[in-house]
């Protein structure tokens, strides 16, 4: 699944690559053969389980795009969210929207690497996992982390994100 070393990484896994190191976070941007656009692929492609794989998603909650970090394993009930967050209604990002909060394309969305941080939920389910996978740029290249990780990563904030 993962290519031969020395193989360039596209320019968007680059910057989060970047951003990562320096973080101090040690998971090194791998580039996949089969694609990880869904967290069911990811999961196929990695050899893990499907809650293993922390999905990023926008919402534009308040007039602004948010980021939900959310476990494979489950859908965002934007309802509960927001109320727990705080915030007005969440609703799904279009994918130019997405592309302007991120400057990423849907299906390969990372949790850093973007134009500016974005205020970000990390799902609390995603501390069931000692390792956790998450895209780095496109919907090929993904990284190693830890919820902890993400979580300082981001700024974010610990909360569930189902019902």
């Amino acid at each position: 699944m993962v290519p031969k070393e020395g193989t360039s990484l596209p320019t968007r896994s680059e910057e989060v690559a970047r951003a990562l190191a320096e973080a101090g976070i040690g998971g090194r941007v791998r580039q996949l053969t089969a694609s990880a656009r869904t967290a069911a692929e990811a999961a196929a492609a990695l050899g893990c389980d499907v809650g293993a794989i922390a999905n990023s998603l926008v919402f534009i909650s308040d007039d602004e795009p948010v980021l939900v970090l959310t476990s494979g394993r489950h859908q965002v009930d934007t309802s509960a969210l927001a109320a727990r967050w705080g915030r007005g209604k969440l609703r799904r990002a279009t994918p130019e929207q997405v592309r302007q909060a991120t400057g990423q394309a849907i299906g390969g969305v990372a949790p850093v690497g973007h134009p500016q941080a974005l205020p970000t939920v990390v799902d609390a389910a995603l501390t069931d996992y000692p390792q956790l996978w998450a895209a780095a740029g496109t919907p090929h290249t993904v990284f190693p982390t830890t919820a902890d990780e993400l979580l300082r990563l981001t700024g974010g904030l610990l909360l569930p994100v189902g019902p």
